[in-house]
């Protein structure tokens, strides 16, 4: 995807998550941020949108203050769907080969373009799992975030000091989506760990540890979303090795 499909696939993303939410109990804990009530989710995406929007306009050089908080006046629905549509307008107008701070690799504005599709749409996946909502990504959506979480993982140390536990010594693990049967390779990761971090390549293989599900729910699991015993997974191989991945990957 580039960087303007991202702005489109991010308004739709905003837009499902405030029309699910608009008339929903916002005062549900949710499951997989268990601090935290759907209305405290809503929260902190309003105020990421609004802290991303600045930094893009702002081509800033270096981090800055988050966004405006929400008040108590505020209809917190009303409120995500103002910052969302002002992200992606900032986004839209900006150039994406721009350079900018970012807090992982890529230090142009289409950083930001595809981080925010994915905050958007797994915190999307937290709200729909607390209201008991059904959650299905579209195919291509799922497999760039899990491209994109292996992308930025070894940059989040900062905030998730865990991460510097993926690391090994040449064990491996194969993602394999179930429903991608016309499209070899396409849906299927494997990740080697190394002794300074890991590597992944697309592409069929045998590794020490392999799970196999529909791409939607192999995006989940590497979120760590849903639960690996969940019986939507089917793992064969060194489940210890993936599950350690999986404790150490947590964002």
């Amino acid at each position: 995807m580039d960087h303007l499909e991202y702005c489109d696939r991010l308004g739709v993303a905003v837009d499902d998550f405030a029309t699910a939410l608009d008339g929903a109990d916002l005062t549900i804990t949710v499951p997989t941020c268990p601090k935290w009530t759907v209305a405290d989710l809503v929260v902190h995406l309003g105020q990421i949108h609004r802290w991303a929007e600045a930094l893009v306009r702002e081509l800033a050089p270096e981090r800055i203050k988050t966004g405006r908080h929400a008040t108590p006046d505020d209809d917190l629905v009303a409120w995500l769907r103002e910052g969302g549509d002002a992200l992606v307008a900032t986004l839209r107008a900006a150039d994406p080969d721009a350079p900018m701070w970012s807090w992982a690799g890529d230090h142009h504005v289409r950083f930001w373009s595809r981080r925010q599709l994915h905050e958007t749409s797994i915190h999307q996946a937290d709200a729909f799992l607390a209201l008991g909502l059904p959650i299905a990504f579209d195919a291509a959506v799922a497999a760039d975030s899990i491209d994109e979480l292996l992308d930025v993982l070894p940059s989040a140390a900062y905030f998730a000091p865990d991460v510097s536990g993926l690391s090994g010594n040449g064990e491996t693990i194969h993602l394999h989506a179930t429903d991608t049967p016309d499209a070899p390779g396409i849906g299927e990761w494997l990740i080697t760990l190394r002794s300074d971090g890991y590597d992944y390549a697309h592409g069929h293989a045998k590794g020490d540890v392999a799970v196999r599900a529909a791409l939607s729910d192999l995006d989940l699991l590497m979120w760590n979303r849903v639960p690996l015993a969940d019986d939507r997974f089917e793992v064969f191989g060194d489940t210890a090795l993936l599950e350690r991945w999986l404790a150490s990957a947590a964002l």
